[in-house]
């Protein structure tokens, strides 16, 4: 089954610049509490890089914002998910897709994402509060923890705490698909999991 690719909107450069500036923070000091570098920020702020989902919620609990500041109007909450239904939505700027399996209610702790990794993609590197589950759904990726590389196909799976600096990237000519759960602090502030419904993403 063919799926049209959501279009993301609007720039998040041009936003999170607006509201830095809003809040009177410098570079540095958004920088210092988000936990990401003045240099990367910058070229972030100039729509010169797009930040994963995870560095993009660690600078939007350091603007005092949720997601949905950046991510248009709030989808469905029901706890049900359906393939043919269920919210999805991509940063703009970004290859990867994501599909939101979570939903928030009280108590909620946990954070879940398909996410459609396109050929030759490479996430930066980052380290954050919270542990990471990921399980190759399809494809191959190459996860980078602490510095060593691990290979992983379909069927393999990863636990680690979120300190432990890592990156992933899927160095192959094939798509892939990653499951991933988390427990993610940034990610868990309430609303921010009110992601828009949006077109179906490529397969």
């Amino acid at each position: 089954m063919t799926r049209e690719k959501p279009k993301a909107e609007p720039q998040l450069g041009p936003l999170i610049r607006k509201r830095r500036k809003q809040l009177g923070l410098t570079l540095q000091a958004l920088c210092d509490t988000a936990g990401v570098s003045v240099g990367y920020l910058s070229q972030v702020e100039r729509d010169n890089a797009t930040p994963s989902l995870g560095t993009l919620a660690q600078i939007a609990a350091g603007l005092d914002v949720g997601l949905e500041y950046f991510i248009a109007a709030p989808g469905p909450t029901d706890s049900l998910t359906r393939a043919e239904t269920r919210p999805q939505f991509a940063l703009n700027g970004s290859s990867i897709g994501y599909e939101n399996l979570a939903t928030d209610f009280p108590g909620a702790e946990l954070s879940s994402y398909i996410l459609h990794v396109p050929p030759g993609y490479a996430s930066e590197v980052v380290s954050h509060e919270g542990e990471e589950i990921i399980f190759i759904l399809e494809g191959e990726i190459e996860q980078t923890l602490d510095g060593q590389v691990i290979r992983m196909t379909a069927g393999d799976s990863l636990h680690y705490s979120g300190l432990r600096p890592h990156s992933w990237s899927n160095p192959t000519k094939t798509p892939a698909r990653i499951l991933w759960t988390g427990t993610l602090a940034v990610l868990n502030r309430r609303g921010a999991m009110k992601l828009p419904e949006m077109a179906p993403l490529e397969a």
